[in-house]
């Protein structure tokens, strides 16, 4: 597999297997889409949006929090699979997109960056981070999560791809999580904790 698997790799992927993760059924990853919206630090989201949603399973999560939600792939047959699991989620909408080249247009308040890092190469990634950090409204909340443990086949792990995108977005951590398997960043525009942010005065 190269370096930077393409749209067929994936739509290949997903034709073998609607779940080729394990998304729904591991509780590794039950329990990382837990972690990973609890450490939001808002409420509630006005845009959010998540690219790489693949099968749409952290996406449903997301759009619990979101007034409005975007989400993306690659893979034509990912998007497929995740319009059907977000079918009765009015607000949320799928679209296929490659990115860098496709970023949407308009703010967001919300960017999840989850298990996709890897899967460009160095100089997308940068792109990525320098078009969230653009896109992003004052205040809001840029979130990624990633496997650490080495990828056949991809020259970035969980840790380079956090160290890119830090780099790039050029904003406070809120949150920082890592465990084994996986790497958890939350950045914002506004470093205030979720206790500050209520107005809590010891």
């Amino acid at each position: 597999m190269p370096d930077t698997p393409g749209p067929n790799h994936f739509d290949e992927l997903f034709r073998q297997n609607d779940d080729p993760w394990g998304f729904r059924s591991r509780w590794y990853e039950a329990r990382k889409r837990a972690l990973t919206v609890a450490c939001l630090p808002t409420r509630r989201y006005a845009r959010g949006y998540e690219p790489g949603c693949a099968n749409g399973e952290l996406s449903a999560q997301l759009a619990e929090r979101c007034e409005r939600l975007l989400v993306s792939d690659v893979s034509a047959r990912a998007v497929a699979l995740a319009r059907e699991r977000l079918a009765a989620l009015a607000h949320v909408e799928v679209v296929q997109a490659h990115l860098p080249a496709d970023w949407p247009e308009g703010g967001f308040d919300l960017i999840a960056i989850s298990e996709l890092g890897y899967f460009v190469d160095a100089a997308s990634l940068d792109a990525i981070a320098a078009q969230a950090r653009a896109a992003l409204l004052p205040g809001g909340t840029v979130l990624a999560c990633h496997w650490r443990r080495p990828i056949r086949g991809c020259a970035l792990d969980g840790d380079a791809v956090h160290e890119r995108l830090a780099r790039g977005l050029g904003l406070p951590v809120l949150c920082e999580l890592r465990e084994a398997d996986f790497v958890l960043h939350v950045w914002s525009s506004d470093p205030r904790s979720v206790a500050e942010r209520e107005g809590f005065d010891w």
